[in-house]
């Protein structure tokens, strides 16, 4: 395919995927989550191989859903690098892209806020999150987190709430949409995957985008579902103003509102002094989560499916 990339970043989430039609289908350790997890790892797949078959040469996965351990890598084509876990930098989360050229988003969700399937930024501990008075989605975080790498956000999966926040936030990105307002009784997902598939495929010659660097500054507010006290609590913690439930935080750059905003949902500032060692035990904990996942699927459900 001539003028493609060759070099791609996946970032996969659970709740724009096809075997996620619930809350507990998201949360960690239930069997409705090991459903998800199948699925979501045979959505990843298809998109892997039809990528590989088109002249992709390089396909880093990273897996970014809860504990980050959600996709059973060796149902993915050996040919693409997965990442589980949570990594400090250089790109939060993420860690090293490996030489990306672009990043293609899978399964995602919409803002915290919106009336998307599922709709959250980072944590479902946040009702609302707004930047400069609008939704602030995680793919714009992502992306933005992404840009000093030169890394072009091309595709983007999800509900079509969430696929109408990514083009509106990055414009020219292709998006293909997943709607679960019919239920998984009447979705076929093989059909989908294989427009998923089609769709990424083509948007290895989207160079209409651009990395993704929006100009500040930007003002956050960030709104718990805890409410007052949970709010007083954390913006004492990390000296954010804060008035009843509402927190804010107004930063120059993109990457500085995402740091904050991991501050707010995930730490504290002794976690955050320890954070190598803190990453550890929580990525055992996914790697738990997944070893509690394969035995389910040897007693729950066949396997070979």
């Amino acid at each position: 395919m001539a003028d493609s990339f060759k070099n791609v970043l996946i970032i996969a989430d659970i709740e724009g995927s096809s075997g996620c039609w619930n809350y507990r289908a998201s949360s960690f350790k239930t069997l409705e989550w090991v459903q998800a997890c199948v699925e979501m790892t045979r959505d990843v797949a298809v998109v892997v191989e039809a990528l590989f078959d088109n002249g992709v040469h390089t396909i880093t996965v990273k897996d970014f859903h809860r504990t980050g351990y959600n996709l059973l890598p060796e149902r993915i084509p050996k040919r693409a690098r997965v990442v589980s876990g949570y990594k400090s930098g250089p790109v939060p989360g993420i860690g090293n892209p490996e030489q990306a050229e672009a990043v293609l988003f899978l399964g995602m969700h919409a803002a915290s806020g919106t009336d998307g399937f599922l709709a959250h930024t980072l944590t479902s501990r946040v009702s609302r999150l707004q930047r400069n008075g609008e939704p602030l989605p995680e793919v714009a975080l992502f992306s933005a987190s992404l840009a000093s790498f030169g890394i072009r956000p091309i595709f983007f999966s999800g509900c079509p709430v969430a696929c109408a926040q990514a083009q509106d936030i990055i414009p020219g990105i292709q998006t293909y949409e997943i709607d679960k307002s019919c239920g998984p009784e009447r979705f076929e997902a093989d059909i989908w995957r294989r427009g998923l598939a089609l769709s990424a495929v083509r948007s290895l010659t989207n160079h209409h985008t651009a990395p993704y660097r929006p100009e500040g500054p930007f003002d956050a507010v960030v709104t718990l579902r805890d409410g007052e006290s949970a709010a007083r609590k954390i913006a004492g913690r990390w000296g954010f103003r804060r008035q009843g439930m509402n927190i804010f935080i107004s930063r120059s750059t993109m990457s500085a509102l995402y740091l904050d905003l991991v501050r707010i949902c995930y730490l504290n500032p002794m976690i955050e002094k320890v954070l190598p060692l803190a990453l550890m035990a929580f990525n055992w904990r996914g790697r738990t989560g997944m070893s509690w996942l394969r035995r389910r699927l040897k007693t729950e459900f066949d396997p070979t499916q």
